[in-house]
């Protein structure tokens, strides 16, 4: 079992912030606190490793290349029913005579068709069950339908508790989507529940709701179909590979309002899906902040990935998530975080905190996706930081980092960010702040902010659609950077120590001696200072190293400027012996 440390709940109530967990934010500290309870881990379980084990040979001799989803939703009895038609790849000539569905009770799958008509034997194992299919040609196309019925889980406090939400508008009408990031899109339609293997040639939703409903996915609209006096069916596609958990409807009063953006790959649809009475405050508020956020963000990661699906932004019930293509937004049309600054320095006043971070992670998360979900961090941590970068793009560099450092406070070092391997199981929530602080350390060692971008902007082009692992993006940054940042990584991403900058100057102020402690042996994070007087460059390790400085170099080491750069503390000492 994995335990919490004594301190962290007296660190959060000294300290009002909205913890990161998972998915999101906490609203106040009693829902942190009570949280951070539940993150008392049980033991890995059976059920653990059928569902996160992205190698079990039943998965992995197939590749998805569509999902076709058709779900019929009964708001009154809050049950649905529909099939997935699964078309698949055959990678592997050799592999066992099943494929493993995955599909969370009490969901339950009625029958499997392969092909045009024969129909498959099944048997449950949880929330797995494990169909029984005949032997097909390596490198062949191949297709099942899963039909399937039930009452899916409903979801207490969106998107935090994962599931379908049943809400009500202000008109006390029905108002109705899914979040189910970490639960997964088990939870209420049957697929291979890892983010390893997205459908490649994307997926289509196609949603039969009460007529006078309008139903809003991913991508474009494809059709709508009208049954009787009572039933409407929508059909959305997405062209492009997308994660199981943001394949979402979205089902309301809802009114469109359509935008264009002229962007890097030409133009982009921009559609905002306001409920009908908040069509006014969506035109005033959110459409520009969008635009504001697309510039700065192919400023600094490249093309927005998806123009061929558009980009679309919808009013949720819940605060928000990434669904790609689709965001999920529910900030109430204010700036911050539910009208909140997260990192205390006035710079989050500035921009809506969920158009820009949900939207961040149509790069990070989205386009760039983790195989595992320990490695979520590459998700969490490159669009936590997209928020500086944002501030960065319209406020300038200082108002940037003056929000990544305020945004320290909020970390709590509780457990390593990278969670155990092959069980799906998270981190720690430090993969928010921490990682930011933790990307902004190694921006800030490189010491060349277009190199930095490069890396940022190479990083989506060449990783483009695809899953990666937290050894990816390490090696692509090391490569990139011609710097080793391997024991960077490891500590901030695996240990919950703060390295200590130890220093101290000879009696003539002209020597300066340094060394790393509170740390892995191994940590030699580079420290680059740069001023407009001077410039200094030095690689502490564990051992004390000694350089010359001039007085221009003097006046950049204090602890201020070092710690506002770097997420390490720093403690002057006498100088050591030789």
């Amino acid at each position: 079992m994995m335990k919490l440390q004594n301190n962290i709940i007296p660190k959060l109530k000294r300290n009002a912030f909205l913890l990161p967990i998972g998915l999101c934010f906490f609203q106040n500290m009693a829902q942190a606190q009570h949280h951070l309870t539940e993150m008392v881990q049980e033991p890995i379980t059976h059920a653990d490793s059928v569902r996160g084990n992205i190698n079990a040979p039943e998965r992995t001799w197939w590749d998805v290349l569509k999902y076709d989803i058709i779900v019929k939703v009964d708001d009154d009895a809050q049950t649905i029913k529909g099939s997935n038609k699964i078309t698949y790849k055959v990678v592997k000539d050799s592999y066992p005579a099943f494929m493993q569905i995955d599909l969370q009770e009490p969901m339950e799958i009625d029958s499997v068709i392969f092909g045009e008509s024969r129909k498959l034997n099944f048997t449950r194992d949880g929330n797995a069950f494990h169909i029984n299919v005949p032997k097909q040609k390596y490198l062949g196309t191949g297709s099942i339908e899963v039909f399937f019925h039930g009452k899916p889980k409903k979801a207490v406090k969106a998107p935090w508790d994962g599931g379908w939400v049943w809400a009500k508008d202000s008109l006390n009408r029905p108002w109705i989507t899914v979040a189910c990031q970490g639960l997964g899109a088990s939870a209420w339609y049957p697929c291979k529940d890892v983010q390893d293997d997205e459908p490649n040639q994307g997926a289509s939703l196609s949603v039969i709701t009460k007529k006078d409903l309008v139903e809003v996915g991913n991508g474009r609209l494809k059709s709508e179909t009208t049954y009787g006096n009572e039933w409407k069916e929508y059909t959305w596609e997405v062209k492009n590979p997308i994660n199981n958990y943001t394949i979402v409807p979205y089902i309301g009063y809802y009114v469109p309002i359509n935008a264009t953006y002229a962007g890097l790959k030409g133009k982009l649809d921009v559609t905002l899906w306001a409920l009908d009475y908040n069509k006014t405050r969506a035109q005033q508020h959110s459409l520009p902040e969008v635009m504001r956020m697309l510039k700065a963000f192919e400023y600094w990661f490249g093309p927005y990935p998806f123009y061929e699906d558009g980009y679309q932004l919808v009013d949720a019930p819940h605060l928000g998530m990434e669904h790609q293509s689709a965001v999920a937004y529910g900030n109430h049309y204010l700036n911050g975080y539910l009208g909140r600054d997260l990192s205390g320095t006035g710079q989050g006043d500035k921009f809506d905190f969920i158009i820009v971070h949900e939207s961040g992670h149509e790069w990070f998360a989205n386009n760039i996706t983790s195989k595992d979900i320990a490695d979520m961090w590459i998700h969490e941590s490159f669009t936590n930081y997209s928020e500086t970068l944002f501030t960065e793009y319209y406020y300038g560099k200082e108002a940037g980092q003056e929000y990544c450092y305020g945004i320290r406070k909020n970390i709590v070092n509780d457990k390593p960010i990278i969670g155990p391997y092959n069980v799906n199981r998270e981190g720690s929530g430090d993969m928010y702040y921490k990682g930011a602080n933790m990307i902004n350390s190694i921006r800030s060692a490189i010491g060349d902010d277009k190199l930095f971008r490069e890396i940022l902007i190479g990083m989506n082009k060449d990783f483009y659609h695809s899953t990666v692992t937290s050894t990816d993006i390490e090696n692509y940054i090391n490569k990139k950077s011609g710097k080793d940042f391997t024991s960077t990584f490891q500590q901030y991403l695996t240990t919950t120590q703060i390295p200590q900058l130890e220093y101290a100057f000879s009696k003539e102020k002209n020597k300066f001696y340094f060394r790393y402690v509170n740390c892995l042996d191994s940590f030699n994070m580079p420290l680059t200072l740069i001023s407009k007087k001077a410039s200094l460059k030095v690689i502490p390790s564990t051992k004390w190293q000694s350089i010359s400085i001039s007085n221009g170099q003097l006046e950049m080491l204090n602890p201020t400027n070092i710690e506002f750069q770097y997420y390490i503390s720093t403690k002057k000492v006498a100088e050591p012996e030789n």
